[in-house]
């Protein structure tokens, strides 16, 4: 039997068009994006990372839970902030060069 949280995801992938790593890329995006808009975080802020590391530690934690292997649980977290870090870094760099 899974759990609900497993059925959760296999509903969204039913509905969404998305692969789940793709999935996971648009997690880590969004999250950065409503830190920037809604914690008013500036972009070139490494705490802007922040609700996206928690979301996807939260979300690997139910999978672990639920069985999953350490390393499909890295590979998720990497998915998940790899883009956030890199654009955050960016900025963070962009500011310094001015």
């Amino acid at each position: 039997m899974k759990s609900w949280y497993q059925l959760f995801k296999l509903w969204c992938l039913a509905i969404l068009p998305l692969t789940k790593d793709a999935i996971h890329v648009y997690i880590g995006f969004v999250c950065l994006l409503g830190a920037v808009m809604v914690l008013r975080r500036r972009l070139g802020s490494y705490q802007a990372l922040i609700p996206g590391l928690v979301l996807s530690v939260a979300m690997e934690v139910l999978d672990l839970r639920d069985g999953y292997p350490w390393s499909s649980s890295v590979h998720d977290l990497v998915n998940t902030n790899l883009l956030p870090f890199v654009l955050v870094t960016l900025a963070r760099l962009r500011t310094f060069e001015l």
